[in-house]
């Protein structure tokens, strides 16, 4: 509820809970499944059909620490994890974790060049893969100023080394963001900062996030992104819920999967969502088990919300909003706690609890009060350490009184419900995927046929935005094509960062002061 001393500050609708934020993370997440709960399903292997039991990942992650020990990995050494979904990326995070390594987890479709900036730039080493990416890591393995292991080993769980862990100041993972403008950067995130949106989502006598023993999660979104890490795999296991593990998404293998394995909740993002309120064959499946739905990474949209509501009239369809630097969560719709409130149609739900949050003037830093939009500012025991070795770049996300700014736009409105309107970040999201603009640009000014480039995002109803380039050619006889930009850049970056159009332009518009004029150049595309 807002209180105006000299500032709104919002809270949750929910009470705050007790926090036991000071253990380490694997041993808050096992706190509950000892004894005859340990023998409860806990991770399942869609493909496979294997079933391993909470006593079961709980005994292998001591073994992968111990091994990760063995070949000398430390407290405080950073551990890449390169891997799709799978059983074995769930226990090499929980072992690194034990034995008190960071983990950094980047995408196995990244190419060569973006693994070795994420490795190098994390500090990382060792890094756990499979052997369809050993050619990416090449040039990484011959670095001669730089000692990094490509593999892991079991060890008897009576070696995993006991580590006395600071939870409010060593960090556990460390994805990369790109933070509000910029190239993507560390974000320190502690085992205080994940336990603490764990606790806020399945704690208390009235769960945020409803999840019981006999629930069955989907886990089809990325375990490399912070929203399925933490969202689902984390809360999950805290809660003691299965976890049914698909290495990755294909609409009918996801739905056999909900299917065979009668699951009950699901995180999913609005272009899955789309695809379930669209594609014919989703009638040829039963997904009465469903109870749940959670839409996240991106906007959802009412008409899409209320097509999947008829869809699947069993499910309860609503969204949250968060980002990487909160750990990720930041509010939730209220319809999936254990006492549930009403849903508002195209809410991200309301402030989670145990956090503050204010509503401020972009120009001003004035707060506001409700329904008035302005940029969403954060703070709790969630919010990110920091960026890793970045004290600039976190004291711009970072202010003085621990109020970390979101970059996005929106209003809490007389119920409490928060809205997004917009976003001051010029970061575009790709079917929930981060591309940072100034990432694309400086790859673009690289050719030298372009002397100049912008990258904006260009509203797209199943990706939610595309990346689009502005280019000015450089002056001369031999000319560049949008062919010919657009494979330079899909030769260097993932596929969610390739260009999905080029406009050739005689000049970029900029302000005063050099900063690209994005506007601008939306409103160019908005008349096309």
């Amino acid at each position: 509820m807002a209180t105006n001393t000299q500032e709104y500050i919002f809270r949750s609708k929910l009470p705050d809970i007790e926090l036991q934020n000071h253990l380490p993370l694997t041993e808050y997440l096992f706190q509950r499944h000892q004894g005859k709960a340990s023998s409860r399903p806990c991770l399942i292997d869609a493909e496979a059909g294997r079933v391993l039991s909470y006593g079961d990942v709980d005994l292998l992650a001591r073994r992968v620490g111990a091994g990760l020990s063995r070949l000398g990995i430390r407290k405080g050494d950073v551990v890449m994890l390169l891997l799709p979904n799978c059983v074995e990326f769930v226990l090499a995070f929980l072992g690194a974790a034990r034995i008190g390594a960071t983990v950094t987890t980047a995408n196995p479709l990244c190419t060569a060049s973006e693994i070795e900036k994420q490795a190098s730039g994390s500090g990382a080493r060792m890094i756990v893969t499979q052997a369809a990416q050993i050619d990416k890591l090449d040039r990484l393995l011959h670095q001669e100023d730089r000692e990094r292991e490509i593999c892991v080993m079991l060890a008897d769980e009576s070696e995993c080394p006991e580590v006395e862990i600071a939870a409010d100041v060593d960090v556990v993972t460390l994805p990369f963001s790109s933070g509000t403008t910029s190239l993507p950067k560390g974000v320190e995130l502690t085992h205080k900062n994940l336990i603490t949106c764990i606790a806020q989502l399945v704690d208390g006598e009235n769960p945020n996030l409803f999840l019981h023993g006999n629930d069955r999660m989907l886990c089809v979104l990325p375990l490399f992104h912070i929203y399925c890490l933490s969202c689902v795999l984390f809360a999950s296991l805290r809660a003691g819920a299965a976890i049914v593990v698909m290495r990755k998404y294909e609409i009918g293998a996801m739905l056999g999967a909900i299917q065979r394995f009668q699951v009950t909740a699901a995180s999913l993002v609005p272009p899955i969502l789309l695809a379930l309120a669209k594609n014919p064959v989703v009638g040829d499946y039963d997904l009465s088990s469903l109870r749940f739905i959670m839409s996240g990474a991106a906007p959802l949209g009412k008409e899409l919300e209320r097509a999947i509501g008829d869809k699947l009239p069993s499910a309860i369809i609503a969204q949250g909003y968060g980002m990487t630097e909160a750990g990720p969560l930041i509010s939730m719709s209220l319809a999936f706690a254990k006492t549930p409130f009403a849903i508002k149609s195209g809410s991200c739900g309301t402030i989670v609890r145990n956090t503050e949050a204010k509503i401020v003037d972009t120009e001003t830093g004035e707060s506001l009060a409700y329904g008035v939009c302005g940029e969403i500012c954060l703070r709790g025991p969630q919010i990110m350490k920091g960026y890793l070795r970045n004290v600039e770049a976190t004291m711009a996300t970072i202010d003085k009184e621990g109020w970390l700014h979101t970059g996005d736009v929106g209003f809490i409105d007389c119920d409490e419900e928060l809205f997004i309107v917009d976003r001051v970040k010029e970061l575009i999201k790709f079917k929930g995927f981060q591309v940072a603009p100034a990432e694309i640009e400086a790859l673009l000014v690289s050719h030298p046929r372009i002397c100049d480039a912008a990258v904006v995002g260009k509203s797209d109803e199943v990706a939610g935005e595309l990346p689009v380039a502005f280019v000015v050619r450089s002056p001369g006889i031999l000319r560049v094509s949008e062919d010919d930009v657009k494979q330079f850049i899909a030769k260097q970056v993932v596929f969610y960062k390739r260009l999905h159009s080029v406009i050739f332009v005689d000049s970029i518009p900029k302000s005063a002061a050099g900063k690209i004029l994005r506007k601008v150049l939306k409103s160019v595309l908005s008349t096309n």
